[in-house]
């Protein structure tokens, strides 16, 4: 089971690596195609820009009184964003943990699109902020996870990190006590080390 796993894993990687050579490639081509018309491309992205004063019009009422509870969230997400980078800064060297290059987790760029108004580039930004910062957390604690008790769930995981996988069985004291030290120090596949 453990070689059919390593397999489908092994599967899932090269999907994923495909999936991001795809992406690549689209975004040359989209590159490409704005610098050959990047004056009509302007135009024609601007065509689709609804106004401020419409765009507010055009919202539920009900959207526009609950945006202050979606922005209050910058605060928790500020907190956290520290929290985890002085966190992995204090405790990472220690347990001699590759850090998470927090780049590679807060990416921004569709707050440029010329097609959006003042708010939707906000939103744009703020939602690329608010998952960033999820996903870079998300890694750190993986990895502090995988060195400090890396031991499957006896219940299956919804939507487990990508370092699981490789955890020791649950219940299997033998392969935990034999295998944790490698473990421990099986960081060097980690996307996003500095």
């Amino acid at each position: 089971m453990k070689q059919h796993i390593e397999e489908l894993l092994g599967r899932i990687r090269s999907l994923q690596e495909e999936v991001e050579e795809e992406y690549r490639r689209a975004l040359e081509e989209f590159e490409a195609r704005r610098a050959g018309l990047a004056g009509e491309f302007q135009r024609q992205q601007r065509r689709y820009k609804v106004g401020l004063f419409r765009f507010l019009r055009r919202s539920r009422l009900l959207v526009v009184l609950s945006s202050p509870v979606i922005y209050i969230g910058w605060i928790p997400f500020l907190l956290m964003d520290l929290f985890v980078t002085v966190y992995q800064s204090v405790c990472f060297p220690i347990y001699r943990i590759p850090k998470v290059r927090r780049a590679d987790f807060l990416v921004f760029g569709r707050e440029d699109l010329p097609y959006l108004n003042a708010i939707e580039k906000f939103n744009c930004f703020y939602c690329s902020y608010g998952n960033g910062v999820a996903a870079y957390a998300r890694e750190v604690a993986a990895r502090t996870e995988q060195y400090w008790c890396p031991i499957k769930h006896a219940r299956r995981l919804h939507a487990a990190h990508e370092r699981y996988p490789r955890f020791f069985d649950y219940g299997d004291a033998e392969a935990f006590r034999q295998g944790l030290q490698r473990l421990r120090r099986q960081y060097d596949d980690a996307d996003g080390c500095s």
